[in-house]
C-alpha cells in the first residue's frame, strides 16, 4: 500500500468542502484529478471513504475514522514543511513589525531599539496601523509581528500577553452643556461630535468601537491627534488611560465614565502567525519579548 500525501490532501479537501469541484478549487487542481486521487486511495484501502449518493458527499463510518488519522498526518507534514522553511531562511535581513494604535510609542520603541541594537544585520521596518489594520497586515503575510489586541480564540495567532489598556470616555472641561455625572447616556452624547480612529485596513471589514449611533463624528488616524482634538474641545471620545493620565490629573480632560458609558479594556499582545515560518532573528525577538513582558507592562502602567 503506497498512500501519498497528495491523496490525503485531496480526500481532506473533499471532506472539508463537501464536493469534488469545491475541493479542486480550494487546492488548485482539476475536479477529475481530485476525484481520481480519492478513488485510487479507496482502492488501495479496500473500503469506501465517501458516500456519494447525496447532493453533498459525506463520510462513511470507515471514512470518518480514517479522516481523523489523515488529518493528524497532514498537520505533521505541514509542521515539517514549516520547520524546513525555517532552516532554509537563515538570519533575516529585515523584519516587518506593526505597532497598533493603542500601543504607547515611547515604551514600545524603546523595547524594540534595545533588541535591534544587538542585531545590526537585520533592518527593522516599522508600520503603524489602527483597529483591524494590524490583523490584516499580519494575516496577509506583510508583517512578521504585531503589537496590538487580537481575538485570542483565533487559532491563526500565536501570542504573548503584554499589558491591558483601560479606555475612558473623556471631554474637555466646559464641552458639555449639561452637568457632569455618572449617569450620562449615549443618547445625551448624540448631539456632540465624537472623535473616532479611522480603520487603516485596506480590504478587510472595518471595525469601530464605542461609536454612538446617529452622532456626528470626526475621524483621525492616531490617538495623539484624537487626544489633541478632544483637548481643544472639538469633540469627545474614548482614550487610553495611560495617554491622558496627566491630562486628567491637571483637569485638562474629564472622564464621563459611568453606568452607561463604561469605557472598556483592550489586552495588548505580541502576536505572529502560528503556521508561518519564523527565522532565527524573529524567534530571538519572540523570546526577548516574552522575557521583557513584565518589565514592559510596568513601564507602561
Amino acid at each position: 500500500m503506497d498512500i501519498t500525501i497528495h491523496q490525503l490532501h485531496c480526500f481532506d479537501a473533499v471532506v472539508t468542502e463537501g464536493s469534488f469541484q469545491a475541493a479542486a478549487d480550494r487546492i488548485g487542481r482539476t475536479q477529475p484529478s481530485v476525484s481520481a486521487a480519492v478513488k485510487n486511495l479507496e482502492g488501495q484501502l479496500g473500503f469506501d471513504l465517501l458516500d456519494r449518493s447525496g447532493y453533498r458527499v459525506t463520510l462513511t463510518d470507515d471514512g470518518r475514522a480514517f479522516h481523523i488519522h489523515a488529518r493528524l498526518i497532514l498537520l505533521q507534514v505541514g509542521a515539517l514543511k514549516d520547520h524546513a522553511r525555517q532552516l532554509a531562511i537563515g538570519e533575516e535581513t529585515e523584519l516587518d513589525i506593526v505597532i497598533g494604535d493603542l500601543c504607547p510609542l515611547p515604551q514600545t520603541l524603546s523595547l524594540l531599539r534595545r533588541f535591534f541594537d544587538g542585531c545590526p544585520g537585520t533592518r527593522l521596518n516599522l508600520h503603524f496601523e489602527a483597529l483591524s489594520g494590524p490583523w490584516e497586515r499580519l494575516l496577509d503575510g506583510e508583517a512578521d509581528l504585531i503589537l496590538h489586541h487580537i481575538d485570542k480564540a483565533d487559532p491563526r495567532y500565536e501570542f504573548r500577553d503584554l499589558f491591558a489598556v483601560k479606555l475612558l470616555p473623556v471631554v474637555a472641561p466646559g464641552f458639555l452643556r449639561f452637568p457632569l455625572s455618572g449617569t450620562i447616556t449615549p443618547e445625551q452624547m448624540r448631539d456632540y461630535v465624537q472623535c473616532i480612529i479611522r480603520d487603516s485596513a485596506r480590504h478587510s471589514a472595518s471595525h469601530s468601537y464605542f461609536v454612538v449611533d446617529g452622532a456626528r463624528s470626526w475621524t483621525v488616524s492616531d490617538q495623539l491627534m484624537k487626544r489633541e482634538l478632544i483637548l481643544q474641545g472639538m469633540g469627545w471620545g474614548h482614550m487610553p488611560r495611560y495617554l491622558i493620565e496627566q491630562d486628567l490629573a491637571a483637569g485638562r480632560l474629564v472622564s464621563i465614565a459611568g453606568a452607561h458609558l463604561q469605557g472598556g479594556d483592550a489586552e495588548i499582545v505580541a502576536a505572529r502567525r502560528r503556521q508561518a515560518a519564523h527565522g532565527p532573528i524573529a524567534n530571538q525577538l519572540w523570546q526577548y519579548i516574552e522575557e521583557q513582558a513584565q518589565a514592559f507592562a510596568e513601564a507602561v502602567l
